[in-house]
C-alpha cells in the first residue's frame, strides 16, 4: 500500500490557509506599527484592528464594540466566567450551571471557582450527547450567576439546543455564555437571534493562526478587566495587540462564514461515508448522535483495542487523528465526554476521532477506510481482551 499523508484532526487545529497568511504578511514587514502609538503608522494599525473587529462582528451578528480580542478560546472562556462570578458574588450569587462534557477551559475554571466557595451544578447529557434544556432550567437557582453550555462538543461534535437554553436563561434573568470554538465557521451563528449574552471563539480552528481568539459580550453586560497594565481593548485587556494575528483571524472568519450551508453539506456527505465505513468493523459504535452534529466530526469507539496504540499505528500510515480532545491526548485516562455518554472505561479507551474539512478528498476517505480496519485487525490479534471477546462470541472475525 502506498503511504499517503491524511490530516484528519481539524478539531484539534487547522492549517493556516493561504488567504489568511496573505492577509497577515503585510503586518509583519510593512504595517508593523504599535496600534497604541499616535504617529501615522500606529494610527493605521489601530484602524486595521477596528476594521477586523467589524468584520468578525458582522460574521456573528453583533456590534464591533461588543467584541474583545483574546489569545484563544480558553482565555475567552475564563474571562467570561470569572468576570461574571467575581462581579455577581458581591450580590450573593455564587452558583454556576454548566454541563458534564464541557471543554476543560470551562470545567477547570469552574473547579477553580469551587475552591473559592462557588457551587457548580453539572447537568448531564443523554446517551447521544445532548443537553436537555429542561435540566438546565431545573438547575438554575436564585443565586445562579451564570450558565455556560458549549455550542458544539469538541470530541463528539454534537450541536446543543443553544437558542432554547438561552431563552430559559433570559426568562430566569441569568447570564448565558457559550463556548462556540468548535461551532464557529461550521454553524450559522447570530448571537442576537439566538439570545446569547457571551460567546467564545478561536482562530486556529478555522485556518487562522494559533494564539488569537475573541469574546463577545452583549452590550450592558459588565466585564471586569482581565489583564491590567494598559488601555488596550477598551481598557479591559492590557497588552500590545497582535495585529497580524487579528488581521488573519478576520480573514479566516470572513471565509469560514461564507456559504456555510453549501460547504457543510459537502463535508457531511464525506463524513457520513466515513462513519458508515468504520461501523462495518465488528464491535464499533458511533459516539454522539448523527442529527445536529458538526459536519466534519466522526467519533467512533472500537472494542478490543487501545486508542493510543491505534493513533500510533495510524501515524505510521500517515494518518493524523485523535483519541479524544487534543488537550488530553497525552493522558491515559478515558475521555470525560465518552464516560458522560455512559460508555464503560474499556470502550471509551478505544475511541477514535477523525475531523475532516473542505480539503479532505474522497481519496483521503478511501485511504482511511482502507487503513483503519487493517490496523484494528493487527491490534486485535495482539489483544488478550479481544481474544476473550472472541471466545465468548466465536462469530466475531477480528
Amino acid at each position: 500500500m502506498e503511504k499517503k499523508f491524511v490530516y484528519a484532526d481539524n478539531a484539534a487545529t487547522t492549517k493556516v490557509s493561504k488567504e489568511v497568511l496573505d492577509a497577515m504578511l503585510p503586518y509583519f514587514t510593512e504595517h508593523y506599527g504599535n496600534a497604541s502609538s499616535i504617529y501615522e503608522m500606529g494610527r493605521y494599525a489601530q484602524k486595521c484592528i477596528e476594521q477586523a473587529r467589524e468584520t468578525i462582528a458582522n460574521c456573528i451578528g453583533c456590534k464591533p464594540t461588543e467584541l474583545f480580542f483574546t489569545s484563544c478560546g480558553s482565555e475567552s472562556d475564563n474571562w467570561a466566567i470569572k468576570s461574571t462570578c467575581e462581579r455577581l458574588a458581591l450580590r450573593g450569587k455564587k452558583h454556576i450551571v454548566t454541563s458534564v462534557f464541557e471543554h476543560h477551559a470551562v470545567l477547570h475554571t469552574c473547579q477553580a471557582l469551587e475552591k473559592q466557595g462557588f457551587e457548580v451544578t453539572y447537568v448531564p447529557i443523554d446517551e447521544f450527547g445532548y443537553v436537555n434544556p429542561q435540566d438546565v432550567a431545573d438547575a438554575i437557582r436564585e443565586d445562579t450567576a451564570i450558565v455556560s453550555i458549549m455550542f458544539a462538543n469538541n470530541e463528539i461534535g454534537t450541536i446543543q439546543p443553544i437558542e432554547e437554553i438561552a431563552k430559559i436563561c433570559k426568562e430566569k434573568k441569568v447570564l448565558f455564555h457559550t463556548d462556540a470554538v468548535q461551532a464557529i465557521g461550521h454553524v450559522d451563528i447570530n448571537v442576537k437571534d439566538l439570545g446569547i449574552d457571551m460567546l467564545s471563539i478561536s482562530g486556529h480552528k478555522i485556518h487562522a493562526q494559533k494564539g488569537i481568539g475573541a469574546l463577545y459580550v452583549k452590550s450592558g453586560v459588565p466585564l471586569l478587566n482581565f489583564i491590567h497594565g494598559g488601555a488596550q481593548e477598551r481598557n479591559k485587556r492590557a497588552g500590545t495587540e497582535n495585529v497580524p494575528a487579528i488581521m488573519g483571524f478576520a480573514k479566516a472568519m470572513e471565509v469560514a462564514c461564507t456559504n456555510i450551508s453549501e460547504r457543510m453539506s459537502k463535508i457531511t456527505a464525506k463524513r457520513n461515508r466515513l462513519i458508515d465505513g468504520l461501523l462495518t468493523i465488528p464491535k464499533s459504535r458511533l459516539n454522539g448522535g448523527r442529527d445536529n452534529r458538526l459536519a466534519g466530526n466522526c467519533n467512533v469507539s472500537i472494542e478490543g483495542i487501545e486508542g493510543e496504540s491505534l493513533l500510533l499505528m495510524l501515524d505510521h500510515y500517515g494518518i493524523c487523528a485523535s483519541s479524544g480532545s487534543a488537550c488530553t491526548s497525552g493522558s491515559l485516562d478515558p475521555s470525560h465526554v465518552l464516560l458522560a455518554l455512559g460508555l464503560k472505561h474499556e470502550v471509551a479507551h478505544g475511541s477514535l476521532r477523525l475531523s475532516i474539512d473542505d480539503s479532505t478528498s474522497d481519496d483521503d476517505i478511501d485511504y482511511i477506510l482502507e487503513v483503519v480496519p487493517k490496523v484494528v485487525k493487527r491490534l486485535r490479534e495482539m489483544s488478550p481482551v479481544w481474544e476473550d471477546m472472541v471466545k465468548a462470541d466465536p462469530s466475531l472475525k477480528y
